[in-house]
Order: C-alpha cells, then structure tokens, then sequence
C-alpha cells in the first residue's frame, strides 16, 4: 500500500530546517513560529515512519533517512515553484512558448520573427523546435505551436498557415545528369529523398501524377523535409518540395523544378493551441500576427509567382 503524500506546508518545513540544519532559521525563512515548525516536524516524521533528525544540543543532523529524502524534496519544491511562476506569476506575462516544425520555422517563422518583434517588443518570445513531437494528443509544455497534418483535432484550436503544393527539385548539377524530357515514371530509377512522417510524400505525387507507386529502387529516408532539402542541394537526389517552404532556394538557384505540374497537398501546417489550457495573455496578438503573414502572401499571390 502506497504512504499518503505528505501536506506540503511539512514538506516545506522539512526542506528549509535540512537546509538550514536549524527550526530556528528554518522557521524565520517561512514567517512561522518555531513551535509550529516543530510540530510540522513531527507531524511528518509520525506520517513516514522514521527520524529525519536528530536533535543536537547545537543544531540539527539529518539521519540517514532525511539525508536521502532531503534532495528529492528539494528538487520537488524548486520546480513546483519555477512552474506556478511561469504560468501564473509575472514571468508568464513576459515569455510566450512557441514550439514550431523545424523546417517551417528555417523556412517561414526565421526570417519574419524581426517584424513580430519590432511590432510587439513587449512580447518575450521561446521558441523550441519539434522534429518527432507533434501536439495532436494536446501539449501542456507550450502555449502555441505550429505543427503538420490534417488539421482536424476536436481538442485543439487550428489556424491553417499553408496551402501547399508538391514539386520534385533537384540541384542544378544532379538536373544536368538527368534526360531533357525526363518523365514522372522516370523518376522511379533515380535517387529519391523521402522524409518520414508526411502523408503526402512520394506516393502521393505519383499517384496524383497518374502513375502506379513502386517501392523506389534508390533513395533515403530523412527525419526532416530540412536534412532532405540539404543533401537535394548538395546533389544528393530529388527531394519532394513544399512551396512555401522551398521558395528560398529555388530563388537562390540552389534547387530547381523538375516539372511544371504542381501536385496539391492533402496536409498543411497549423498553428494550435489547446482547448483546456488557458490562452496566454500574449498568444492572440502573436495568432493574429501569424493570420496577417499568411493572408499577405495570399494577396501578394505570393506561392503562385513562385511557379508561373
């Protein structure tokens, strides 16, 4: 049978008299009397079982229970008191905690994040990246977070950020090896650079293509569409790109298309935030801020320019 947890006023108790080796100190630090932490005392050490001291004629020692129990209590405490000052106190006004895809955040958030600010300097941002971790069961570790799917999730809130679309790209250098008129079936025979946890990846292409998918006969697999992109520039096959997130380089010349079709993608990327947590005093202007960008690349036709 499992010992009741002890109240937290002895836990407290205990922890400030183990630091301390004093009630005296102990007692001063939590504006209490030296009777009452006394008696926390031996409320606690009756609850456990055991001495957690042994008073001395000078102070106190702890036992060797109390020596063991003493840094676990501790820890406990410290993080009880950084999370309710976090979420409740004055730094939960200051800190907003964003946790965005990798590749979103490289290719889209990174380069606006100096508008936002320069907008709202009063809005101290974190922004953490998620690679394998996605919010679709709810997330108590970040006030909003820019995630991948199919948006639908009863227990959350979803904004779409993206409408996408699919192209093969290439370097330049790995183009000039390939056929001039190359075709989508072709493909199948070069070096395909699939990336894990995408939906649409290469077998939605293909069969949006009109073609049958076949397992690819050469090829890798990547973690994130950003180790993709990076071996594609760097000759090492074809990636699959996303428009919104490859308009860099193929402006930069350091990838190309490899065919003028675009294949619409049955996936996006959402900003959410959970049903059952509190908004953070700072997450609308943020939300907001994020709807405008997206409305103005929609106005600026601004995926569209990228492939006419």
């Amino acid at each position: 049978m499992k010992k009741r947890l002890p109240p937290l006023n002895w836990l407290r108790s205990f922890e400030a008299a183990a630091r301390h080796l004093s009630f005296t100190h102990a007692s001063q630090e939590l504006h209490i009397t030296q009777a009452a932490m006394s008696q926390q005392i031996k409320g606690l050490e009756s609850q456990l079982g055991t001495a957690l001291f042994v008073r001395l004629p000078r102070g106190l020692q702890l036992t060797e229970a109390g020596a063991a129990y003493m840094p676990v209590v501790h820890d406990a405490i410290e993080k009880l008191s950084e999370v309710t000052e976090e979420l409740f106190g004055q730094g939960r006004s200051k800190l907003l905690n964003i946790r965005v895809n990798l590749v979103f955040f490289i290719h889209w958030l990174a380069p606006r994040l100096e508008a936002f600010t320069e907008k709202h300097p009063e809005v101290n941002l974190k922004v953490t990246s998620n690679i394998w971790v996605n919010n679709r069961h709810g997330s108590n570790d970040c006030d909003l977070e820019v995630t991948h799917g199919n948006g639908r999730w009863p227990h959350l809130t979803a904004h779409r950020l993206t409408w996408d679309t699919l192209t093969p790209v290439c370097s330049k250098q790995y183009a000039a090896r390939l056929p001039e008129n190359i075709t989508p079936e072709a493909l199948l025979k070069e070096k395909l650079l699939h990336v894990i946890g995408y939906e649409d990846g290469w077998g939605h292409w293909f069969t949006s293509m009109g073609l049958p998918y076949a397992e690819f006969q050469q090829g890798s697999q990547y973690d994130t569409l950003v180790n993709a992109l990076e071996v594609a520039i760097n000759h090492g096959g074809i990636a699959l790109g996303r428009s919104s997130l490859v308009k860099r380089y193929i402006n930069e010349e350091r990838l190309v298309r490899l065919f003028e079709t675009d294949v619409t993608t049955k996936e996006a990327f959402y900003l959410v935030s959970s049903n059952s947590r509190v908004l953070h005093p700072h997450a609308k202007l943020f939300i907001d801020w994020m709807l405008m960008e997206v409305e103005l690349d929609s106005t600026n036709n601004d995926y569209r320019d990228l492939y006419n």
